[in-house]
């Protein structure tokens, strides 16, 4: 689909200049976004993983709230140029993107189907919530994304970044990282 498709319209003004936006608009930016893979694990797209907070219209431009999964995560920036030229695009104008932080973001933000996704990429989706008591309680049981045991074990509190661990099936043997609870 393509930007005027949805409407019938260009998403901008002819001179670029702001505009009202429509449910529209916010509808087919969301279907843009959920195109938007993540740079660490493409399997899953910057909505899937819960990053892409909010979508509205404001003072004539599309606006995005994007809180990182860590506030020193080293791909925001190039998270935010993705973003960013998906929807300008798919014909938004200037399309205005805000970090916000407070509340850090949470494994809790995982859709199912990014969830889904993470597994048949195989990386184990977190397991349980970020609550305190998840976090401070025992280990969390994980199943392994390629035979599906839960017979595996820790191997690295960290694996390919720090927001995952390393894990090891001990049915069918395959290390795999496990996106821990945050």
């Amino acid at each position: 689909m393509r930007a005027g498709d949805l409407i019938g319209t260009d998403r901008s003004s002819a001179s670029g200049q702001r505009r009202e936006g429509t449910a529209a608009d916010i509808d087919y930016a969301w279907q843009v976004l959920a195109d938007v893979p993540d740079p660490e694990v493409p399997a899953v797209s910057v909505v899937e993983l819960g990053i892409v907070r909010e979508v509205s219209w404001q003072d004539g431009h599309l606006h995005v709230l994007v809180t990182p999964t860590y506030s020193g995560c080293p791909a925001t920036e190039f998270i935010e140029q993705l973003i960013r030229e998906a929807l300008e695009d798919a014909g938004f104008a200037e399309p205005q993107l805000q970090q916000k932080l407070d509340p850090a973001w949470t494994t809790d933000w995982i859709t199912d189907a990014g969830r889904e996704k993470l597994r048949a990429f195989g990386i184990a989706p977190p397991v349980g919530s970020s609550s305190k008591r998840s976090l401070l309680g025992e280990a969390p049981q994980v199943q392994c994304p390629h035979c599906g045991s839960e017979h595996t074990e820790q191997i690295s509190e960290f694996g390919s970044t720090a927001c995952k661990a390393l894990y090891r099936c001990r049915d069918c043997l395959e290390p795999f990282d496990y996106f821990k609870c945050i």
